[in-house]
């Protein structure tokens, strides 16, 4: 008897202990992701043909079996331009996000810690950048400093900086007062420490989710400026810019917008639904 109670005793323990795949969503946008970074690193792995080479004869092969996904105007092969742009694209959005949650660190610890001046003064400057969207605020960028990656990755970064920077605010003031901050101020830590070991990974543990679904917004709006001809230039085989070279023929041709579009939107929805994995996980909701 006492064998069967202590089997039974064992058995949901050793079921707890078993290792849960995450729901098919979140498994499909983790393996489209995983993917598309082994895309970016090796491209050869996926492709042989040269994305820039052009090919006269064959301008506007649709689908088949030779070109999976046809070719635009000039002979390039769709899939391959796709699967070289998405180095680009990706370290366009990667780099981008970066660059904001650099801007948003710097106004939220001294807006958070900063003294009640510097504080409206920040919350000030805040609420004048909400007064655009932030995509106006990136095209008024390239406007004013040309097009190219690096102003393009700076145009991004800049106009998802305002709300991040607004989050790590409220972290921060939610936090500064906490009491293990108190403890360590009493310890007589320096203030450099507390923020880096203490302050600053509890103000950021929350915003992880939303950095990064962030990464696949920046690419949004990188291909949207691409779209417009104030992003990568062409022939760079950068998804936005494919939209834009496509969009003269997308009555005739289709399939020269459709992908490069269908990549946008996949990479957008993988993110999301990764970063809500990670919330879920984090919040122990998940089994």
């Amino acid at each position: 008897m006492s064998e069967l109670t202590l089997a039974a005793t064992h058995r949901p323990l050793l079921r707890q202990r078993r290792w849960r795949l995450p729901p098919w969503g979140a498994t499909l946008s983790i393996g489209f992701l995983g993917l598309l970074v082994l895309a970016a690193l090796a491209p050869q792995l996926f492709t042989r043909i040269d994305p820039l080479a052009i090919v006269p004869r064959d301008a506007f092969v649709p689908p088949g079996w030779e070109h999976w996904l046809g070719t635009d105007q000039s002979g390039r092969d769709i899939f391959a331009r796709i699967i070289h742009g998405t180095r680009q694209s990706l370290f366009i959005g990667v780099a981008a996000t970066a660059l904001s949650i650099t801007i948003a660190i710097a106004l939220g610890l001294l807006g958070g810690l900063g003294g009640a001046r510097i504080d409206r003064g920040v919350g000030w400057l805040l609420e004048v950048l909400f007064a655009f969207p932030s995509l106006v605020l990136a095209l008024l960028f390239v406007a004013v400093f040309g097009s190219g990656i690096g102003p393009l990755i700076i145009a991004t970064g800049l106009g998802g900086a305002p709300g991040y920077a607004r989050m790590v605010r409220g972290q921060v003031l939610a936090v500064r007062n906490a009491g293990y901050i108190e403890a360590a101020r009493a310890l007589g830590h320096p203030t450099s420490r507390i923020i880096l070991r203490q302050l600053l990974p509890n103000a950021m543990r929350p915003l992880v989710v939303t950095i990064t679904m962030g990464v696949g917004q920046a690419i949004v709006w990188a291909s949207a400026l691409s779209f417009l001809g104030l992003g990568a230039r062409p022939p760079a085989p950068e998804w936005g810019t494919m939209l834009s070279m496509g969009r003269d023929f997308i009555a005739t041709a289709w399939w020269l917008t459709f992908f490069p579009g269908l990549f946008i939107v996949l990479t957008t929805l993988s993110t999301t639904a990764t970063g809500r994995y990670i919330q879920k996980r984090l919040e122990g909701r998940l089994p």
